[in-house]
C-alpha cells in the first residue's frame, strides 16, 4: 500500500493538470475545502463527481455501553459527517 498523497504534493498534482502555477492550484484546492466545510456543517452536502457525496446526517439519543465496565449510558443526539463513494471511483479500484 502507498502512502497518501500530502497536501503539496496534490497541489503538484493539480497544477500539472491544470496547466498552472502551485499558487493557483493551491488556491483552487483551499476553496474546495472551504466549500465542503461550510455547506456540511450547515447540514447540506456536496457531491464531486467521480469521487463521491460528502453529507451531514442527524443521529438520535441513544444508548450505548461502556465496554469496559458494561455499564449503560445514554448519549446525547449529535450529528455524523457521512461519505458516499461514487460508483466510478469503486470501478477504478476493482479493475
Amino acid at each position: 500500500m502507498t502512502k497518501p498523497l500530502t497536501k503539496t504534493q496534490l497541489v503538484a498534482e493539480m497544477a500539472e493538470k491544470l496547466d498552472t502555477d502551485k499558487k493557483s492550484a493551491a488556491a483552487a484546492l483551499n476553496a474546495l475545502s472551504a466549500i465542503v466545510l461550510e455547506q456540511v456543517a450547515a447540514g447540506g452536502a456536496v457531491t464531486i463527481p467521480d469521487v463521491g457525496k460528502i453529507s451531514c446526517r442527524d443521529r438520535p439519543e441513544r444508548m450505548v455501553r461502556n465496554p469496559a465496565t458494561g455499564e449503560q449510558l445514554k448519549k446525547p443526539a449529535d450529528r455524523q459527517v457521512k461519505v458516499t463513494v461514487a460508483k466510478r471511483l469503486k470501478d477504478s479500484v476493482n479493475g
